[in-house]
């Protein structure tokens, strides 16, 4: 079954939001709509009663030769004859041709027709060509066509704004400019690329215009605000961020373009056009995410240039981004002094057609030399804290001592049974979601809907149910989280839970995936009867995916048994030593309620692979925020009522509360091993 568009937008797989994205905050009130509306729910990954393998391109390859349909081989998608797609009115329309307007993905088999809008699964594919029914498979979810009041909110704003030149104030107009630094952009640019001004909510306005009809689809407005002497972007996408696929600047290009640049913001494409005369795309999402529903539009390049900004993360984005696009034709404009990002190069007087130059490929043999790596060392060096990663914002002292949350690394997170490991790793994930990490979480131990519940509880910092009314809206934030859930649950192979995270860091770009637990994937391996080797196979195959897709992932397994009175190790860890020998991080939850009463916990970080900084740091868990970050407001008083009556039988020895570090200067006194109570957990 075909799966054919309506109002003329295409049906589109669903995406979740950028961290950066702020709302609609800013908008004047005749432009913000009504109460906010549930139009579509999050797509979870699949799970899969009985195991199916996805599809490969060799099999795509042999079922289109089994059915006598001509194909052609692609950079990332096979193109096809669309079954329903009438020849395009313009020779000129940009990816479309006459016979072969049907772009098949080689990864996961999704089609797209060009002329149409029209996509489905590998599925509807099948089915459409073997005649069959309704070939939806149960559980797909596609976004539905957005409703008339966004069409006619979306042609609103576009007709109150104006072009920035038609201003009739010239020192407004002067301050616009100044204030999105666009005092070198020509108004014949703004004018070609049709970027237009809303004043009401001081924000630029980028048109999403249908490739060929160029008829208009949505808006992407872009408010400027200052922050000490930088200046930060506000963005606000109609339709919302998960149907918002525009890649700026597409009608402009045609069939006889064979190389462009993508940038990750439509200043930057502005820039880059004037200067060079080049094709120019700004990606919808930024560097947050490169989803495959666009790479049927830039098939056509033989060459693509990946330009996206002048920071450590838009390199670690660039990379992931030519692997999806084919490295083999990609090069990468290395962030640096003399190479920021193109808006900032036009204002600076640089050379951008000399800039691109210097851009480096991103293939390259399996055996470089220190020539070729020199200039990534150097970007190391000059840039300590962007290399520690993204830092906590709830756990300031897990910052002191992992420094921050990386990419391809692995950490193994132990703790008692009941000690809270699940509460505490669905806040420390969170925190980093909250900042645009694209996480994916794996819960094997208790269902998606609980697990959405606690972490909802910690989003919104307090209990839900004794506040129903406010539920719609911290739900509507939380939902705009870059937060997915496989919807396995309890025993799994390895093999299909490794295909699945493959899968969504195709589709998602996840950089963090959360697998609670490894004991629940065990029961399906038949590899080995000795359970500590099939443990082991697991612990490799984890590692190998973080490494060869650059993604953390963090693995919860469950300690071997030990005594209550008896603080974990690393050698606690359930199996053989391969797992923290594997690991580049190891967190202990150490959990002393049995021996010094409830809510006596402490994270120990036991191995950091990054500078070797280990130690200790007290956490106090607050029952009604369901959080280890947030104190209960009635604990400082608590802990002085019990020193006053004198119940505190130790103190600790220095004035100073937090981390603990074993490359700091803690005193004379015990190994952190064995530290006093009152140095490793809270005092009262």
């Amino acid at each position: 079954m075909w799966v054919l568009l309506r109002s003329g937008y295409p049906l589109r797989t669903l995406l979740p939001l950028r961290g950066e994205w702020m709302g609609r905050r800013g908008l004047p009130r005749s432009l913000v709509p009504g109460s906010p509306r549930r139009r579509y729910r999050k797509e979870a990954l699949p799970a899969l009663d009985a195991p199916v393998l996805p599809v490969t391109v060799t099999e795509i390859r042999q079922y289109l030769r089994t059915h006598g349909i001509p194909f052609q081989d692609g950079h990332s998608c096979l193109r096809a004859p669309s079954p329903f797609a009438a020849p395009p009115k313009h020779k000129d329309q940009a990816g479309v041709g006459p016979s072969l307007g049907l772009f098949i993905d080689k990864t996961t088999g999704r089609f797209l027709c060009m002329a149409s809008l029209a996509e489905g699964s590998w599925e509807d594919f099948q089915a459409s060509v073997e005649g069959r029914g309704d070939a939806t498979k149960e559980g797909l979810l596609l976004s539905e066509a957005p409703e008339a009041v966004d069409s006619e909110e979306v042609r609103r704003i576009w007709d109150r704004a104006i072009p920035l030149w038609e201003l009739p104030d010239p020192e407004e107009a002067q301050l616009t400019r100044l204030m999105f630094g666009l005092n070198k952009v020509t108004d014949d640019t703004l004018k070609r690329f049709g970027v237009r001004y809303l004043r009401s909510a001081r924000s630029l306005v980028f048109p999403w215009f249908s490739p060929g009809s160029l008829g208009l689809r949505g808006l992407k407005l872009v408010g400027a605000e200052g922050q000490g002497d930088e200046v930060r972007y506000v963005e606000t996408t109609f339709p919302r961020p998960g149907a918002y696929h525009n890649l700026f600047g597409l009608p402009l290009i045609t069939r006889r373009d064979v190389e462009v640049i993508l940038t990750s913001r439509e200043l930057d494409s502005l820039a880059l056009h004037q200067s060079t005369g080049l094709p120019t795309l700004a990606l919808p999402r930024g560097t947050a995410c490169l989803p495959p529903a666009l790479l049927p539009y830039l098939e056509q390049f033989r060459r693509i240039v990946l330009w996206l900004g002048d920071d450590l993360r838009s390199w670690e984005a660039a990379k992931l981004f030519a692997r999806k696009l084919n490295a083999k034709r990609c090069s990468m404009v290395r962030p640096g002094e003399q190479q920021p990002r193109p808006l900032e190069a036009l204002n600076r007087g640089l050379n951008l057609s000399r800039v691109l130059r210097t851009a480096l490929p991103a293939w390259h043999k399996s055996i470089v030399s220190f020539r070729q790596l020199r200039e990534e060392v150097l970007g190391e060096l000059s840039n300590v804290e962007q290399v520690a990663g993204v830092r906590w914002s709830r756990f300031p002292d897990l910052n002191r001592l992992l420094k921050g949350h990386r990419k391809g690394e692995l950490t193994v997170f132990t703790g008692p049974t009941g000690s809270g490991k699940t509460t505490f790793i669905s806040e420390y994930a969170l925190d980093l979601c909250t900042q645009g990490v694209n996480t994916l979480w794996g819960s094997f131990e208790i269902s998606n809907v609980r697990l959405a519940r606690v972490m909802l509880t910690q989003f919104a910092a307090g209990r839900l149910e004794e506040q129903l009314d406010k539920y719609d809206e911290w739900a509507d934030r939380f939902e705009d989280l870059p937060l997915y859930f496989m919807t396995f649950h309890g025993q799994q192979s390895i093999r299909t839970v490794i295909d699945t995270m493959q899968h969504a860091v195709y589709v998602y770009d996840i950089c963090h995936v959360v697998i609670d637990n490894l004991q629940f994937m065990m029961g399906h391996e038949q590899l080995s009867t000795d359970r500590i080797a099939a443990q082991d196979y697991i612990v490799g195959a984890f590692r190998k995916f973080a490494t060869d897709n650059s993604c953390h992932v963090t693995l919860v397994i469950h300690p071997r048994k030990e005594e209550d009175d008896k603080e974990l190790q690393t050698a606690s860890i359930f199996g053989s030593a391969k797992a923290s020998q594997e690991a580049d991080n190891v967190l202990i939850l150490q959990d002393r309620k049995l021996v010094t009463g409830p809510g006596k916990r402490y994270l120990q970080v036991s191995k950091n692979r990054f500078d070797g900084d280990v130690g200790i740091f007290p956490l106090e868990f607050n029952k009604s925020s369901l959080t280890f970050s947030i104190p209960p407001k009635s604990k400082a008083r608590l802990k002085k009522i019990k020193d006053d009556n004198g119940l505190v039988a130790k103190k600790p020895s220095s004035g100073k509360k937090g981390a603990v570090s074993q490359h700091s200067e803690p005193g004379p006194g015990p190994a952190p091993d064995s530290q006093q109570p009152g140095t490793c957990q809270p005092s009262g």
